[in-house]
């Protein structure tokens, strides 16, 4: 890697001031943890002329409880949210993608924010400045072409945070701030199919909190994920699995969401129809078939695409069936 470029660094106090800052130059970025930004600055990939560090501002590192649901602050650490025992009674799904994430070493520095708001990676994309130089650079960056894909017009480069589809499948809402307002919109609403440019957040927003819904309550859930390295790497596919148990084994409700298959997180459509019948052999082999048609992994990773179509199927029929067994023994 190179040396960091020069830049600003401020350090605000508030959301307000963060904000404003935000907003007074274009090619600001935010700083939290760090752990994808610097490197991608070392590479030459990213280069801010100002850095906001959100260390010292009030209000961004707690997890509370409220009558809407549960709150969790985006400045809140991977590794003590990994490690709530109580947080992970109530949402399992959240506690296994955020322990699975990179390295201890990662998880001490990194935020809830930043992996929601996670670059999207490709092989071609995620190099030194030398070597995307020596290919002519890409569709993301500097170049005219995706060089995963080159006779398209679009950027195929994947999303791989693993939070987001665990947080999905329990109706998660996020909180925006900007100098001009609040909002808050549903998670799936965050991001779209589109790898060069895959977040819906307008440039001077920061994603502040995000909330679970009470009424996800009642969800089992879960997160299992396949990677080449047992820690360290980003998913080669990433499952979140939520499910309301009902009588006699069968599910009341059933959310599917995947990562690091597509430019933006997947909410599986269809398991609607999967709804009111027990996990069997047949149900399973039908969740199977959603997976592998909906997802589409491309060549931006050291494996072949249809190999992680294939663990993407076989990780969520694993995990459904777990969580089943796990609703049934609860509800005996």
């Amino acid at each position: 890697m190179d040396s960091m470029p020069a830049f600003v660094l401020k350090r605000p106090t508030s959301v307000a001031e963060a904000a404003t800052l935000l907003a007074s130059d274009p090619q600001a970025r935010l700083l939290a943890g760090g752990t994808d930004l610097v490197p991608n600055m070392r590479r030459g990939i990213a280069r801010p002329t100002l850095l906001i560090d959100l260390a010292e501002v009030t209000g961004l590192d707690a997890v509370t409880l409220a009558p809407e649901g549960t709150w969790i602050g985006a400045r809140v650490r991977l590794a003590p949210l990994a490690a709530d025992t109580s947080f992970a009674l109530a949402w399992p799904a959240v506690t296994e993608a955020a322990s699975s994430i990179a390295g201890p070493g990662h998880r001490g520095a990194a935020t809830v924010g930043g992996n929601l708001c996670l670059d999207t990676r490709c092989v071609f994309y995620n190099q030194s400045e030398w070597w995307r130089a020596a290919n002519n650079y890409c569709l993301k960056l500097g170049g005219d072409t995706c060089h995963v894909a080159p006779q398209g017009a679009r950027c195929h480069a994947a999303f791989s945070g693993d939070l987001a589809p665990a947080l999905l499948v329990l109706d998660a809402e996020v909180e925006l701030v900007c100098s001009r307002g609040t909002r808050r919109i549903a998670l799936a609403d965050m991001y779209r199919d589109d790898g060069a440019a895959h977040l819906t957040i307008a440039r001077d927003e920061i994603l502040t909190r995000v909330l679970i819904p009470a009424g996800a309550n009642a969800r089992v859930s879960g997160y299992r994920k396949a990677r080449a390295r047992a820690a360290m790497d980003f998913p080669l596919a990433g499952v979140a699995c939520a499910v309301t148990p009902g009588d006699g084994g069968v599910l009341r409700s059933l959310r599917v969401a995947l990562t690091g298959t597509n430019a933006h997180p997947l909410v599986l459509a269809g398991t609607e129809a999967l709804v009111g019948r027990a996990v069997d052999d047949a149900m399973l082999a039908a969740l199977g078939k959603l997976v592998q048609k909906q997802v589409s992994p491309m060549r931006t990773t050291v494996t072949q695409s249809n190999y992680r179509r294939q663990v993407a199927a076989v990780l969520a029929q694993r995990l459904l069936r777990t969580l089943a067994q796990q609703a049934s023994v609860t509800t005996a």
